[in-house]
């Protein structure tokens, strides 16, 4: 008896703590950052768009995997998700001891997800999860004096980041990708932190440059803020 189910086009996001597991951190500690991670990814998902209600969500310990519909364009994943929960992880950090404080790797992936009674499988979320390990990307968080470093795979770079006018390509960065048994390219971004933009991509004729990235994100951030806060 043939029991495959359809293939379906998915989202995939994930995120993963930064030193989750250091042994500076208690249980309160821990149980702290998860219910700020929550909230903090509730809230993003909403100044995104990106209804947190309709996507699939699986609870990581130290991480949170999320597949959202094909029906949700994937442009407000890079375009305003990851500068909203930088914003959102900064509100937490400034109420909460270190030892509860969060740094977030990001990664965003898409493709065809197979579903079964146990759960979900596919080659993509097996890449999603390579990326979120990548030595690159804990590299550039470690570095980073921001909270959160986001790796796209290659097919969502060259797919969305590439075309969307809602954000400058050029200030994501290739690096090489080598975890268990995966070879590949991802693109490294600092959401609140940007990298210099460059002067062009392959192909591309367009960049703004490395203030007004910044400003960008104040903005985005002036605007949550005024949202929580009303004078």
């Amino acid at each position: 008896m043939n029991y495959e189910r359809p293939a379906l086009h998915r989202t995939i996001f994930a995120v993963d703590v930064e030193g989750y597991g250091d042994l500076r951190r208690t249980t309160p500690h821990r149980l702290a950052l998860r219910e700020g991670l929550y909230r903090a990814l509730c809230r993003a998902f909403d100044d995104a768009g990106v209804p947190w209600a309709d996507c699939r969500r699986e609870d990581c310990g130290d991480g949170v995997f999320v597949l959202a519909p094909a029906e949700i364009p994937k442009g407000p994943f890079v375009e305003f998700l990851p500068n909203a929960l930088a914003v959102a992880l900064h509100r937490h950090n400034r109420t909460h001891q270190a030892g509860a404080r969060i740094r977030l790797r990001m990664a965003l992936h898409a493709g065809e997800v197979a579903y079964d009674d146990h759960g979900v499988t596919a080659p993509a979320i097996n890449q999603t999860f390579r990326l979120l390990e990548a030595a690159p990307l804990k590299e550039a968080l470690k570095t980073s004096p921001g909270v959160l470093a986001l790796i796209t795979s290659a097919w969502f770079f060259e797919e969305v980041v590439r075309h969307s006018d809602g954000l400058d390509p050029t200030t994501f960065r290739p690096v090489p990708v080598a975890v268990k048994e995966t070879r590949t390219t991802g693109w490294i971004s600092l959401p609140d932190r940007p990298y210099p933009a460059r002067a062009s991509l392959p192909g591309e004729v367009t960049a703004i440059d490395d203030y007004r990235a910044r400003r960008r994100f104040r903005r985005h951030a002036q605007v949550l803020t005024d949202r929580e806060d009303p004078a």
